[in-house]
């Protein structure tokens, strides 16, 4: 119930914010323009067209958010293809709405169904299912965690339930629009007597939304009108965070909620689920998969990271430290890359990573996040241990307890061969930082932008920034001329800016590109960066634990992902 709720609601505030803006016109004229010609004889609009423009809608982008990234991934497309065909259909209808002469075209397919069934049909329901595929609301909280779930493969019961509840909170408002177009037809007699004109200009307002998603107006359209929903989102964002999205439960991983997260003793959680959906394997002999079956009766420690997160990058040491240390009294470490970044699916990225951390055990692509999926993992990084009967028996997210899952290895080497000879405990420090004494990890894409802190909205698309007079703590702000895509942002019109507060005494950016980047502290220091090919982490501060203010100077060519922090 709570995640109808939650979905309804989430629905509801999308459905009345200003990203809607861009596709009302026609929603509205298409509820209220008449039906297509059959043989020259102008048939009556349908009092259900409005239903079925909002039916076709709901149905199209249900399928599109769910099933439309894992769909293109298998068939390895393009991940717009599905927005394309959108524009496409969009078009045609459009055309078809001014053109009588391709509207019947169009409908000579359907030639063969009775004329009733074709009095009746009407174009509500394809206008609806075009709609659908390119209405792409604001990423609000549950949006965005319904996306998330749909691009893994991660469906389930709970994510099917919040979608449909979520389209359903969509649909209201913009049904209640498609309704107000066709009371406005039946009422007013002007209207009535003038049937091509309404539907010529229903077409011309197709075809203007067509040609604007091909040039990404509706997203700079929508920077001009304040966000007047944002502090719904952000309530509804603080109410759902308890939502655990974070895989599919099934009887093989079901037990692993007998492990409580950091515990310093062992517990009994579970057969530890296969490793699946691997797309390739690094540091194995000639590329081999590992299986867990073939293991049994040694321990295995299973570290899910990636190569450009800061806390991984503070984790990783400790991880190949026990390798080293252990390997030969029976330890088995296994990496499983999941991917945060699209930059880091590629294994030539991974590789350079597995060889700047230094790792020699094998690593696993896991870049459909299959088995990130099976282990019902929502963090980067979290460690697995797994003893010599294939049984979970300790589970730690994130970055920590090190001495604990350490100790916990050499009990379970020593449950495994009682005769082993084990070397010291290992020295590598911890430095993990403590809770909130660091700004968090800083997104400058679209897709999860975290902690802006400059003057309007931040969304997708090309749009012209201001620093802000005041700019809060632990927020970033944008200077100049930037195009904001889903992962990262990059200037547009020669140099830009950025001016970021933080709390640390290491900052990182994930650059890409090509390019230079300036940085410049509020100590007058100054830093170049000359940034040259894929995306990896570059350190920008390095100093003992202050508060501070960066500068950031971007030349044109430069992709920026994120700042971290430590």
């Amino acid at each position: 119930m709570e995640l109808i709720i939650i979905g309804l609601l989430g629905g509801l505030i999308t459905g009345i914010s200003p990203c809607i803006l861009p596709v009302l016109p026609v929603i509205f004229l298409t509820g209220g323009a008449q039906s297509a010609r059959f043989e020259g004889e102008a048939l009556p609009a349908r009092r259900s067209r409005p239903f079925l423009v909002i039916a076709g809608l709901m149905l199209s982008f249900t399928l599109v958010t769910l099933l439309g990234s894992l769909l293109l991934g298998l068939l390895n497309l393009p991940q717009d293809v599905l927005r394309w065909a959108g524009i496409i259909v969009l078009l045609l209808l459009g055309l078809a709405l001014i053109i009588p002469r391709l509207e019947h075209l169009l409908e000579k397919p359907f030639q063969w169904i009775p004329r009733k069934q074709v009095e009746n049909r009407g174009s509500g329901f394809g206008v609806g299912l075009a709609l659908g595929a390119v209405f792409v609301p604001c990423a609000g909280p549950v949006l965005a965690a319904i996306i998330v779930a749909g691009s893994t493969g991660r469906i389930g019961l709970d994510t099917v339930l919040l979608t449909a509840s979520f389209a359903v909170g969509v649909a209201a408002p913009l049904l209640a629009f498609a309704l107000a177009g066709r009371g406005l037809v039946e009422r007013i007699r002007a209207f009535r007597s003038r049937e091509r004109m309404l539907r010529i200009t229903a077409g011309v307002a197709m075809i203007a939304l067509a040609v604007g998603l091909i040039f990404n107006v509706p997203q700079m359209l929508q920077r001009l009108v304040p966000d007047y929903t944002a502090g719904l989102q952000q309530d509804l964002a603080e109410r759902g965070d308890a939502l655990d999205l974070g895989g599919l439960v099934t009887d093989e991983n079901r037990e692993l909620d007998n492990c409580t997260n950091g515990a310093t003793v062992l517990e009994e959680c579970g057969t530890a689920p296969a490793i699946r959906g691997i797309e390739q394997w690094l540091n194995t002999p000639d590329g081999a998969g590992v299986d867990l079956e073939q293991l049994r009766g040694e321990v295995v420690l299973i570290d899910f990271w990636a190569y450009s997160c800061i806390n991984c990058q503070r984790s990783i040491p400790h991880v190949v430290a026990w390798d080293d240390a252990y390997r030969d009294a029976g330890l088995n470490v296994i990496g499983i890359h999941s991917p945060e970044y699209a930059f880091e699916k590629d294994a030539g990225n991974v590789r350079a990573g597995i060889d700047d951390f230094g790792i020699d055990y094998p690593v696993a692509l896991d870049n459909t996040l299959s088995t990130w999926t099976a282990y019902r993992n929502r963090y980067w990084p979290a460690h697995y241990l797994i003893d010599a009967e294939g049984t979970v028996r300790h589970i730690s997210f994130g970055e920590g307890n090190y001495a604990a899952t350490e100790k916990m290895i050499r009990e379970l080497l020593q449950d495994a061969d009682s005769s082993v000879s084990l070397p010291g405990a290992t020295e590598i420090a911890d430095v993990t930082p403590e809770v909130g004494a660091t700004t968090r990890e800083t997104f400058l894409g679209s897709a999860k932008d975290v902690n802006y802190g400059g003057p309007g909205a931040y969304r997708a698309g090309r749009g012209s920034y201001t620093l802000p007079q005041q700019q809060p703590d632990d927020s970033f702000a944008l200077d100049g001329d930037w195009q904001i895509e889903t992962q990262y942002a990059t200037p547009v019109a020669g140099e830009s800016g950025i001016r970021l507060s933080y709390r640390a005494s290491e900052v990182r950016m994930v650059l890409a590109g090509a390019g230079d980047v300036t940085v410049r502290g509020d100590d007058g220091s100054t830093r170049t960066l000359r940034v040259d090919g894929t995306p990896r982490s570059y350190q920008v501060v390095d100093d003992d634990p202050h508060t501070g203010v960066l500068t950031v100077d971007v030349s044109e060519g430069v992709e920026v992902y994120s700042f971290t922090f430590g």
